[in-house]
């Protein structure tokens, strides 16, 4: 959630940022009214518990007379400390409901406009060109089959759509990408983490996905937990509720887990293949930081995926998100897209998002430094989607009679395989 002394000092920012996402700008001045109700009904409960207080100091010493009436007001008053709390408990309430509708700040720098409005930062690469080297790229899908590596059919069968099997070099290719990609986040000061796939609500919402992302997220109502679409969600959680101290910042994760998301409103887009998926594995790089350094934080994760990107050897541009494609949490996004031939267009490999202290404030993670405690600073970046990496892989590094040369960086994890070999049927 924002700072409430930013919403009351310059609510016309907060309106500004609705505006720019998109969302209700109505929504700031309910807020506004609701926090002054809140702020009204504690004075009123405080003045009232003062009161009570010193009539109950003044009893034993009264006259029996002077009790009676005395005792008579006691009586009144603790029936007004009653209604003035159960005031401030739905005040307090509706404030905080209110809040959790309410995205965070947009960065003044991020481009204003819906999903197609990104800006374009950076290009690295060569697209590679085909037709020179006489012969048509095959889909991701086709050369999944024809190694041995993707089967769309039994997992249709089996979970329905959006489902699949990774099958013989299919699996270790995953094996590889999975272990590239914790050893170099390893080697960059990030601590592996095997994260919980099921999360109770806090976590969910204190991450900002039960807002605009319900719609993508399983629940499973029996037991009240949430399936979590990124490991994002138990390491933002992971602190919940401590304070740190600011020496020991930044805190960096590196957290493997399997993800799951319902693709609502997707309905009739990336239907073929493993680009769009309702289960997948990822691995994901998270960091505590001072608000201070967020921003120089949340460079430093971009050139991280870059690196892996570089590492992979695909050709990729990175954006600059605009304001109606960001989550809740994020203040500012980059994305890096790899090129897929066969649709002849960048695709979003990884994401990198600055929280700020949106996550922090709703999760109650703090830092201490000296006598001052404050919310410090979230953020998150995909190092490896495991299916969309692979989709990107197989098209790019594809030959002619349907192999797949194996990037450098992953051989070790292969065995020291160089090429992937169609399997006989």
């Amino acid at each position: 959630m924002i700072d409430l002394r930013l919403l009351r000092e310059d609510p016309d920012r907060v309106r500004a940022s609705q505006r720019a996402r998109g969302e209700d700008v109505a929504l700031v001045d309910a807020l506004l009214s609701a926090d002054e109700r809140r702020r009204s009904s504690g004075v009123r409960f405080d003045e009232l518990r003062s009161e009570q207080k010193s009539l109950g100091k003044l009893i034993p010493k009264a006259s029996p007379e002077e009790r009676a009436e005395l005792l008579k007001k006691a009586e009144q008053l603790k029936a007004d400390v009653k209604a003035a709390d159960a005031a401030q408990g739905e005040a307090d309430a509706q404030a905080r409901s209110l809040m959790l509708q309410l995205g965070n700040i947009v960065h003044e720098d991020v481009p204003v406009g819906g999903e197609e409005d990104f800006v374009v930062l950076e290009t690295h690469g060569t697209i590679r060109d085909f037709g020179a080297e006489g012969f048509e790229p095959k889909d991701h899908l086709e050369l999944g089959e024809k190694l041995g590596a993707i089967d769309m059919e039994r997992g249709a069968k089996v979970s329905g759509s959006r489902f699949y099997y990774l099958t013989g070099v299919g699996a270790l290719l995953e094996l590889a990408l999975v272990n590239a990609a914790i050893a170099q986040a390893t080697e960059a000061g990030f601590v592996p983490m095997l994260t919980p796939a099921l999360v109770r609500p806090r976590a969910m919402e204190g991450t900002g996905f039960l807002g605009q992302a319900a719609e993508n997220v399983y629940h499973l109502e029996k037991d009240d937990f949430y399936l979590v679409g990124t490991s994002e969600v138990p390491l933002a959680a992971y602190h919940m509720d401590e304070i740190i101290e600011a020496d020991k910042l930044p805190l960096r994760y590196a957290g493997f887990s399997p993800c799951f998301r319902r693709e609502a409103g997707t309905y009739g887009k990336d239907t073929r293949g493993i680009f769009r998926v309702h289960q997948f594995d990822k691995v994901e790089m998270f960091s505590y930081v001072d608000p201070a350094d967020a921003e120089a934080e949340h460079r430093r994760l971009l050139d991280w995926e870059k690196q892996w990107l570089t590492a992979l050897e695909l050709p990729f541009q990175v954006i600059d998100v605009a304001t109606g494609d960001l989550g809740a949490s994020a203040s500012r996004k980059f994305d890096c897209e790899a090129w897929i031939p066969t649709q002849g267009k960048y695709r979003e490999l990884t994401s990198a998002s600055n929280c700020d202290g949106f996550q922090a404030r709703r999760l109650s993670v703090r830092m201490r430094d000296g006598k001052k405690v404050q919310p410090l600073a979230t953020l998150n970046g995909t190092l490896c989607a495991v299916p969309r990496t692979i989709v990107a892989i197989l098209e790019n590094h594809q030959l002619a009679d349907g192999s797949v040369r194996v990037p450098e960086v992953l051989r070790p994890y292969l065995g020291g395989r160089e090429v992937l070999e169609p399997v006989a049927k």
